[in-house]
């Protein structure tokens, strides 16, 4: 791939909060149906997962801190494809959070979400300590239990 064009997918993702997998998939969303989206939005939860541990004891916690957010982004969007929500911009994923927070009352969901927000955040400018760190990566990994309960709750 040019790289002029792997730069411009770059800024276009990092400017919609998402990895370049995830605007590739929104981009051909067309052309593919919901059942596939989802089995390719599973692969990258599970892809980006295994990235985050890895980066995180290699200690790189500005990796780690990015595929975290995929791990959450892209479980938010088989919830969106799974129940027909817009999922393809940062305000879509705080939506889907509200949604789930509504149907199931619980409402540490916003909280937990704002620590995987928050990790986002030390990818772009590398502020959080370790320490800091790991209490987020330990909301986002109950997030990720969570969300994983409510899409084999939805899919029953």
């Amino acid at each position: 791939m040019p790289e002029e064009l792997r730069e411009l997918l770059h800024r276009k993702a990092r400017n919609l909060g998402k990895t370049i997998p995830e605007l590739i998939l929104e981009l051909v969303t067309d052309v593919t149906n919901s059942e596939t989206r989802i089995r390719i939005y599973e692969k990258l939860h599970e892809k980006y997962m295994k990235e985050a541990e890895d980066f995180y004891k290699k200690g790189d916690l500005i990796q780690a801190s990015e595929k975290y957010w995929g791990t959450v982004t892209t479980l938010l969007s088989i919830i969106g494809e799974l129940e027909e929500l817009p999922h393809y911009k940062h305000i879509h994923f705080n939506e889907i959070i509200s949604h789930v927070t509504e149907k199931t009352g619980d409402r540490e969901l916003p909280r937990l979400f704002a620590s995987a927000e928050r990790l986002h955040a030390n990818y772009h400018h590398g502020f959080l300590k370790k320490i800091e760190f790991e209490v987020h990566r330990e909301d986002v990994l109950k997030l990720v239990q969570k969300l994983k309960n409510y899409i084999s709750k939805v899919r029953t």
